[in-house]
């Protein structure tokens, strides 16, 4: 006997950690969400920067389908992190435009 304790049943993997055949965690996106995080919408990017941290957990703690939900999640939220930008972008540019339309038919510029 090697120490104060029998080796764990099952395999010569440590306690938390996936069988050889499960493969790599998911991707955790976390570049994504970094990037969307500085570049886009910061609560969506904290979001996402919080389930991307939260996979490689999950996955060597043995939830592998709460890791790849995670992995998912965390794609959603980077995803509508960069989608909130270019809607605020828009409507930003749509406010605009209608702004110098109605200030362009006060000023008599457009004949109607």
């Amino acid at each position: 006997m090697t120490g104060p304790y029998p080796p764990p049943p099952g395999g010569p993997y440590y306690y938390g950690a996936p069988p050889p055949n499960y493969g790599p965690p998911p991707d955790n996106r976390m570049v994504w969400a970094i990037l969307t995080t500085i570049f886009c919408c910061l609560p969506f990017g904290i979001v996402a920067i919080v389930k991307a941290s939260e996979v490689n957990s999950l996955w060597y703690q043995g939830r592998f389908a709460e890791a790849h939900r995670a992995a998912d999640q965390a794609g959603k939220w980077a995803m509508w992190s960069a989608l909130s930008i270019a809607i605020g972008i828009g409507a930003y540019l749509l406010f605009v435009l209608i702004v110098f339309l109605i200030a362009g038919s006060a000023a008599g510029m457009f004949p109607s």
